[in-house]
């Protein structure tokens, strides 16, 4: 029973979903979103205030001007979509405290929350 417990903290530990982001964000927590997925993807829908930051492009270089304290909630389209876990992973592995948002971008707007990009309707 000892490893399951453990599973279910570390995916807690790791992992965040949109209401719990939602929630953070409005109470002004330091918490940074990165949309993983490609500049044009970004451009044409993302969580209001996320950062592009493809996980394709992350290094020491390209991320030295983050900030070391904050948390990073990282995400991507959807279930069908790895640039989240690969963003995750990689700043993980250059030391930043990160999650990875269950769902990505499907899941945050079918909970309802608001996006921008050149895609939305206004």
């Amino acid at each position: 029973m000892s490893d399951q417990i453990n599973h279910y903290r570390d995916k807690l530990e790791y992992e965040t979903d949109s209401w719990d982001l939602s929630v953070v964000l409005k109470q002004g927590e330091k918490v940074v979103v990165i949309d993983a997925r490609s500049p044009e993807n970004y451009a044409k829908e993302h969580i209001p205030g996320a950062i592009n930051l493809p996980h394709r492009t992350m290094s020491k270089e390209s991320t030295g001007k983050l900030d070391a304290a904050a948390l990073y909630v990282v995400y991507c389209d959807g279930i069908g979509c790895n640039a989240s876990t690969k963003g995750a992973l990689n700043l993980t592995q250059l030391g930043f405290r990160v999650k990875e948002l269950i769902g990505g971008l499907d899941w945050w707007k079918r909970d309802g929350h608001p996006t921008e990009g050149s895609a939305v309707k206004r």
